[in-house]
């Protein structure tokens, strides 16, 4: 028997993907508000029906409501889906602590770390939002395909499984299809870490290194995030899935991809702060490998070669060619060595 869907949503974040979730729910007949932080962007998306700084091309409709009070967006929800860039999440939570109401669950839709304290979206919005039912939404899923259309997968994770079923009769369309999964850390944490690997395969399009070291460097990288998952408690298996290779593939290859573009400018000579200032959206692969490496991190002890090399490269001077080599150089060992044995 299918779960009934959520009525009322309220889509906090301005970003591609937030616009593009409150698409999705406005044309399956859901009511739903979209939150900005910016009340000079909300009057943008009124007068222009287009999200032009991150979603442009796609219109939005007339009747597509937008906001920058948080008590007028909460109001009446019976749903919350985040998409906040995760630096910033903490403090748009907060803005939120009076205006949700307490029952009222929260989708997650957001991939990354925070720095400070290497606590993941989800994390962050149960400190400040107090305990309530949570979920994770992740997989392969660029903004730019979906708004128009595209079809695309993606997992709706909890450990409440019938929240995980609502969420998926609410968003589930004809081109958009969601599947219910029982691991959101091992989600949450495969939608944080491809990020890093997606730079790592920016670098090597930059530096021209062709298909047999990108297809090594994707096989070699999901091996690293499911060592760290199952070191920290996730499925092994869940990152060989959507939530894992999945957002892995279309991440590290896709021309949408901003973190892939980061590295690919970098393999190319380009400098990091100068890549950063020229971009709109924010690439959370930059800010995912600081908090990975960072003084609060839990990565400590677990092989991560080929994140110690994109750390280096984004924050330590490292030569990308000379990463490279310091990869291919590394002692030999078996392909499945550390994995699926506890390492």
């Amino acid at each position: 028997m299918s779960e009934r869907a959520f009525r009322r949503v309220v889509v906090i974040g301005d970003g591609g993907w937030g616009t593009t979730l409150a698409l999705l729910l406005h044309k399956r007949g859901i009511e739903v508000t979209l939150w900005s932080a910016f009340p000079e962007h909300v009057e943008e998306l009124r007068t222009q029906r287009e999200n032009r700084r991150y979603l442009p091309g796609v219109t939005l409709p007339e009747r597509f409501h937008v906001t920058a009070d948080p008590f007028e967006a909460a109001r009446g929800a019976d749903l919350a889906v985040s998409v906040v860039p995760t630096q910033f999440l903490r403090k748009v939570a907060e803005t939120f602590e009076d205006a949700l109401e307490g029952k009222v669950p929260v989708v997650s839709a957001t991939k990354g770390i925070e720095i400070e304290t290497f606590r993941t979206p989800s994390e962050i919005l149960g400190e400040v939002l107090g305990r309530r039912a949570m979920a994770v939404l992740s997989g392969p899923s660029h903004a730019e395909e979906v708004a128009q259309g595209l079809p695309a997968s993606v997992v709706a994770a909890s450990h409440d499984e019938a929240l995980a079923r609502r969420v998926q009769a609410t968003l589930s369309s004809e081109t958009f299809r969601v599947y219910t999964h029982a691991d959101p850390k091992g989600a949450e944490l495969g939608g944080a870490l491809k990020n890093v690997i997606a730079i790592a395969a920016g670098i090597s399009d930059g530096l021209s290194l062709g298909d047999n070291a990108k297809a090594a460097l994707l096989t070699r990288g999901i091996v690293e995030i499911a060592r760290f998952g199952q070191a920290h408690g996730a499925r092994v298996e869940t990152f060989f899935g959507l939530a894992g290779l999945g957002d892995l593939a279309t991440t590290c290859y896709s021309r949408h991809s901003r973190n892939r573009h980061v590295g690919e400018a970098l393999g190319r000579g380009q400098k990091l702060e100068a890549i950063l200032a020229d971009m709109q959206m924010v690439a959370e692969g930059v800010w995912t490998t600081r908090a990975l490496f960072g003084p609060e991190s839990e990565a400590r002890g677990i092989p991560m070669p080929i994140a110690e090399q994109v750390h280096a490269v984004l924050f330590e001077g490292q030569d990308p060619k000379k990463a490279v080599g310091e990869l291919m150089g590394r002692e030999l060992a078996g392909e499945m060595d550390g994995l699926g044995r506890g390492a």
